[in-house]
């Protein structure tokens, strides 16, 4: 099967399904001209002229509401924020406006949109450009959200939120986007709702999503040196959450460790935990533990950014932890 990175299994995904449906469109900042902030959108201007691939302001509150306005009026938008740090000001128009847009009108207006971009740490950015903000994203009733890990992952996804007749709020990151992985050159769906296991075990199950599941699978080799068998669960999608997956693995494994870059207070690892510990409290032989981003802001020096993110080690002290294991 051929490799391509994380932004060209996007941008496949994206054009697709321009050319599929002609009521799909992209807007965001430099998504056109500059052929986008990652060169996720690179040639889609050429492909589909100005009316669809269209470049806007910097107002994530202004295009946002565009296209709100516009899912309600029978189109299907992708709203490229450069980075979710900034959608934090359409933040309105996403809770407010198209979360809501169903119930709100008794069913007659549906909000058939994604809003995409990445989040999370990416270097020495500073404590306004590093946030994770899936936990407050996930909140929110009527909104579906996404955060891959790998190319993958990321077409089949994406293709699926853009279908959705539903808002749907899909989360990458910086550092993945010239990830390679295997992408078949056929069309392929992935359902919104399923995790996945990346790695089977027996020992203890780890559990993460986007980004940090590059630590879980490095720590679950590492611990496999000391005889312990990790399996690993993908999240995929946050909202809503396969808690099934995720209680079929604990019920065999006894065990769970949640990593998440998320700051640790109401994260989503929080939220992953309690339906843990209250559904499979029975099959639990120690208490879920979580690996969190540091509970403070992000600062600019990397020896900082270092103690502040989620490493391997901090996830193998944990799982051996709950393993009993020193």
């Amino acid at each position: 099967m051929r490799k391509i990175r994380f932004r060209e299994a996007l941008r496949e995904a994206m054009s697709e399904e321009m050319r599929r449906d002609e009521a799909v469109f992209l807007m965001g900042e430099e998504v056109a001209e500059y052929d986008g902030a990652y060169k996720v959108s690179q040639g889609m201007l050429a492909e589909f002229g100005a009316r669809r691939v269209i470049d806007t302001p910097i107002s994530e509150l202004g295009f946002a509401g565009i296209a709100v306005g516009a899912a309600m009026n029978g189109a299907r938008p992708i709203v490229e924020f450069m980075t979710w740090n900034f959608a934090i000001l359409a933040f309105d128009q996403i809770m407010n406006g198209s979360a809501k847009m169903l119930a709100m009108s008794a069913g007659e207006f549906g909000n058939p949109i994604v809003f995409r971009g990445p989040q999370g740490s990416a270097g020495q950015l500073g404590a306004q450009h590093s946030q994770m903000l899936t936990n407050m994203l996930a909140s929110v009733p009527g909104l579906k959200v996404i955060s891959p890990s790998n190319p993958y992952d990321a077409k089949g996804l994406l293709k699926s939120a853009i279908r959705d007749n539903d808002p749907v709020i899909f989360m990458e990151s910086e550092v993945m986007y010239s990830d390679m992985g295997e992408v078949p050159e056929e069309e392929y769906l992935i359902p919104i709702g399923k995790a996945d296991v990346k790695r089977k075990g027996t020992d203890v199950t780890l559990i993460s999503y986007n980004k940090m599941m590059k630590v879980a699978l490095n720590a679950a080799e590492e611990l496999s040196k000391d005889g312990i068998d990790v399996e690993v669960i993908d999240l995929r999608t946050i909202r809503p959450l396969d808690i099934e997956t995720l209680l079929s693995s604990v019920k065999k494994t006894n065990r769970a460790v949640v990593l998440d870059e998320s700051w640790p207070f109401t994260s989503i690892a929080s939220e992953v935990s309690f339906q843990l510990q209250r559904y499979a409290f029975d099959y639990l032989d120690a208490p879920v533990v979580r690996v969190c981003g540091a509970d403070s802001s992000m600062h600019y020096a990397p020896n900082l950014v270092e103690a502040y993110l989620p490493s391997v080690n901090k996830v193998v002290q944990a799982v051996k932890a709950v393993c009993y294991k020193s």
